[in-house]
């Protein structure tokens, strides 16, 4: 067995295809679009290398034939955020050998010392967190979601013995639509829906701009400034929503107001993956043709959650539920999805967790972030706790 570096087209094309032969007899798995993965190795496209980012790919040969393939990088706004510098590895695919796995798993580690590193995450992606993430270790008999992770029941079992700890769970919910919130969010939604200043609504007729300053000013008045998220700019506000445009279902995007003043929103797109089961996971031009035929035309039945949130002074009074009946009242009846994925949300968040739990979800699946330190003396902590301190304070009241 040899290690080769990705420099050249050829070793860039044997990555790409590994999965292939990985994945060759799963029914379930749908491919990463290659393209997607491209833009997290191009320098041009991946704004992380413009701050000093670094990464480096493998892949593992046997003779003429590929079997496995890894990534090790460092992220500059990620790597020396903690007590100690941690860097990461990702895009891991091997076949059924220990050995094997663990001569990708040691090229990680000795590249990231290089770089000063103390420690590794995996399997994690070169960029945030919404894709590429995570090792999945519960439900490999359901087809991925788009930009999850999704693998051979084996990985775990190499990341383990390795000597990797489990950093946070990444918890996945299902819902079926036509189910109601439970009562504790019920009551409030009836009660919220009393008071004239309080509405609900899709962004069916919006304008993108418009959209994208709802957006804006939900995130700040969520997140922004608190747990360590940083207020988000309207530029990027724009972006996001920009971005989202050709797949956009503006009846998925629901918005939480009190009067013209943007509350809460529940964002969903349809499960692209529906779509992109057609196009063997390249974007190329027939890909694309492909995949906008089935967008336009194809049935659906799945919407991927990918954000939920309330503003901070409204949290608790039921505008959860309100959005999440709005739901069974809006979208159910047009008969183009029947239920619901929630995108993961890691167990360092509790308080989210329980809001999730109480709409009547379900848990679907279950990936894993690891950590490693190379220095065995390093003492392991898991991911800290969103909102420890606060609860901690609250208790005491």
């Amino acid at each position: 067995m040899e290690l080769i570096a990705v420099r050249d087209k050829n070793t860039h094309k044997r990555f790409l295809d590994l999965p292939d032969y990985i994945y060759r007899d799963d029914s379930n798995y749908i491919p990463h679009i290659r393209q997607d993965i491209e833009k997290v190795f191009d320098e041009k496209k991946n704004k992380l290398f413009r701050s000093g980012g670094e990464v480096e790919r493998w892949i593992l040969v046997d003779g003429s034939k590929t079997i496995g393939r890894v990534a090790a990088f460092v992220n500059p706004k990620t790597a020396k955020s903690g007590k100690y510098k941690v860097g990461g590895m990702g895009f891991f695919e091997c076949i059924n050998n220990r050995d094997a796995a663990f001569l990708l798993i040691d090229k990680c580690r000795e590249w990231l010392i290089s770089k000063g590193m103390q420690g590794m995450d995996g399997p994690v992606n070169f960029g945030e967190r919404d894709q590429f993430w995570g090792l999945l270790t519960e439900n490999f008999t359901a087809p991925p979601s788009y930009g999850m992770n999704y693998n051979p029941a084996y990985y775990k079992a190499f990341f383990e013995e390795y000597g990797f700890k489990n950093y946070f769970n990444q918890y996945v919910y299902w819902r079926d639509l036509k189910l109601p919130a439970q009562d504790v969010f019920v009551k409030k939604a009836n009660i919220l829906s009393h008071d004239p200043d309080f509405s609900v609504r899709s962004m069916k007729g919006e304008k993108p701009e418009r959209i994208a300053e709802y957006f804006l000013e939900v995130y700040n008045s969520a997140w922004g400034g608190h747990e360590g998220f940083k207020n988000m700019r309207i530029e990027q506000a724009r972006s996001i929503i920009k971005s989202m445009q050709v797949i956009m279902d503006k009846d998925i995007l629901i918005f939480a107001f009190d009067k013209e003043k943007p509350i809460g929103f529940y964002l969903n797109i349809p499960e692209l993956n529906e779509f992109f089961v057609h196009v063997n996971g390249n974007l190329n031009w027939w890909g694309k043709l492909k995949f906008m035929y089935y967008l336009k035309f194809g049935k659906r039945k799945t919407m991927l959650g990918i954000v939920f949130g309330v503003s901070r002074e409204y949290q608790g009074r039921g505008v959860e539920g309100a959005m999440i009946n709005y739901c069974g009242d809006y979208v159910v009846p047009m008969n183009r999805y029947t239920d619901t994925i929630l995108t993961w949300v890691g167990d360092f968040n509790p308080r989210m967790l329980r809001v999730i739990e109480n709409l009547g979800t379900s848990l679907y699946r279950t990936l894993v972030t690891y950590r490693i330190f190379f220095d065995e003396s390093i003492p392991f902590e898991r991911h800290p706790v969103l909102g420890a301190k606060r609860n901690a304070s609250e208790s005491t009241e």
